[in-house]
């Protein structure tokens, strides 16, 4: 009962409350309760207590339809369960909980209650009504023995009919991924679809920065979801698979004005030092790490569990001060969103050339960026996805400096040549979010492109950056006005993937997405 009302809100509501109601003048203790309860139900069979139920549902709903979860603690004879039933239909579910004989005895004995004191557990058993109620379990809808459980398991066994937790696998779970080296333009796909859903979810590190559009300068998010601004209703959540900067994530939190009550982070997740970063910067040049310490944090994670069990370390977000205000259960808040039936959008970060296993080692991240490690680290299972979106640039980039192999590798002044962007505007805008470090650039990369969609099984490609075939593409608003080339190249993508190009983006301004989607 305190398990279903501490996590559930349920409201309980006893029967000797309602005994003491409708006989105002009984003794509040055990005999005089069982001797007025057996009185009333031999006047109508049990039917008083649906009737005093309802009042009390009433009182707990004045002036509107009675809704939510109320426990009847507890029944003891058929006509009072058949009475419920009766007022309350389909609705009602009998729960019964048993225990063998010696350790019902040991409870008892154990109990503190005042009102109990003067009756031992054998002259309670003589009562012919306590003495029949395991006979109940015959039409209970439910029987759970709590022998051999914790109380929190029989919470889960008790109320599996209830729609407490998600036992179906409904989809409800949208997963967006880059499908190249990052920087695909994730943040501006996310931006025009994050008002259809409920909750955001995103993974990974301050090592990725995701814009979205907004005036009169960008947004930009390295912890929090890119749809934090664009929808403003939906509840935001960090997995235990992220990895946190306090400060970043803080002034992140700050200016995009998140409360406490919508952002939730897993304890679990893990927290990054300057100490982190400084050792990143130092180690890891000779692949153009972003040195945001998210490497050697996440090894922390992996090598200093010894050292966390002894207390020589602490290192999770639970052992944050600062982010104590936003702690909360990453599965339990997926579990409430899932029973709810809301939609979840997973954002993933980098992207899948990046993936610490599938990229091109050692140029690679330290984390798998595919979309079954990112529901890995937000803990989402993968049969609760429905949609998977692989984001793709036409021109795919990397990170400036010793990053790593690219194929056909162009530069700006060929892309403003093919394109007429003005080349001026192409340096300035092809750097990277995190480090603000000039961009490579290569031709579209058919290999990886067909690896990418092996590894993440996407139903939608999103392709981004059509500008870079066409300056006038960014006059587009449907795709027929699409340049002939972008066209015959979505058809290409199309053929190759088997999959549909649903969201073409044109450029980076309020209407810049060309939306094909079917759902």
């Amino acid at each position: 009962m305190r398990l279903l009302k501490e996590k559930h809100g349920a409201k309980i509501i006893k029967t000797r409350e309602l005994i003491l109601k409708k006989a105002p003048k009984t003794r509040p203790e055990r005999k005089a309760l069982q001797r007025a309860g057996q009185k009333l139900d031999r006047e109508n069979g049990g039917a008083w207590v649906g009737e005093a139920l309802q009042r009390a549902i009433d009182a707990y709903a004045i002036g509107q339809t009675p809704k939510g979860l109320y426990v009847v603690d507890s029944v003891r004879i058929l006509g009072q369960i058949e009475a419920i039933r009766r007022a309350y239909g389909t609705e009602v579910h009998h729960i019964h909980l048993t225990a063998t004989d010696d350790e019902l005895r040991k409870r008892y004995e154990a109990r503190s209650r005042a009102d109990d004191e003067a009756v031992t557990y054998d002259e309670l058993k003589k009562n012919r009504t306590e003495r029949d109620i395991d006979k109940l379990a015959e039409v209970a809808d439910i029987v759970v023995s709590t022998d051999r459980c914790s109380e929190e398991a029989v919470l889960v066994r008790a109320t599996s009919l209830l729609n407490l937790y998600p036992r179906s696998n409904d989809a409800l779970v949208d997963v967006l991924i880059g499908g190249q080296f990052g920087s695909e333009g994730k943040g501006n796909i996310v931006g025009h679809i994050a008002p259809e859903y409920d909750l955001l979810v995103r993974v990974g590190g301050p090592n990725a920065g995701h814009q979205v559009y907004a005036e009169p300068k960008p947004e930009k998010y390295y912890h929090l979801p890119s749809g934090t601004q664009r929808a403003p209703n939906a509840k935001l959540l960090l997995g235990p698979g992220a990895v946190i900067y306090p400060k970043k994530l803080l002034e992140e939190i700050a200016e995009h004005k998140v409360d406490a009550e919508r952002l939730t982070i897993d304890p679990r997740a893990m927290i990054i030092t300057d100490a982190d970063r400084e050792e990143e910067a130092e180690r890891f040049g000779s692949i153009s790490s972003t040195a945001q310490g998210v490497g050697i944090a996440s090894a922390r994670k992996m090598t200093g569990r010894s050292d966390y069990k002894e207390e020589k370390t602490a290192f999770l977000a639970r052992d944050c001060e600062v982010l104590q205000p936003y702690l909360g259960s990453a599965r339990q808040v997926l579990a409430d969103a899932m029973v709810a039936g809301q939609r979840i959008l997973l954002e993933g970060t980098q992207g899948t050339g990046l993936s610490l296993h599938h990229g091109d080692y050692p140029h690679v991240t330290t984390r798998d960026t595919t979309v079954s490690g990112c529901l890995a680290d937000a803990g989402i299972a993968p049969s609760n996805v429905r949609k998977v979106i692989m984001v793709c640039r036409t021109y795919p980039i990397r990170v400036g400096g010793p990053s790593g192999p690219m194929a056909h590798e162009v530069d700006m002044a060929e892309i403003h040549r093919r394109s007429d962007i003005p080349l001026e505007e192409l340096e300035r805008s092809e750097r990277t979010t995190t480090t603000d470090r000039p961009r490579r650039i290569a031709e579209f990369d058919w290999l990886q492109f067909r690896d990418s969609v092996q590894l993440n099984g996407p139903t939608d490609i999103a392709l981004t950056f059509v500008d870079y075939f066409d300056v006038n593409n960014r006059g587009a608003f449907r795709f027929e006005q699409l340049s002939d080339e972008t066209i015959s190249f979505v058809g290409e993508i199309e053929r190759i993937s088997g999959r549909p190009v649903s969201l073409l983006s044109t450029d980076f301004n309020w209407r810049n997405v060309i939306d094909r989607r079917a759902w």
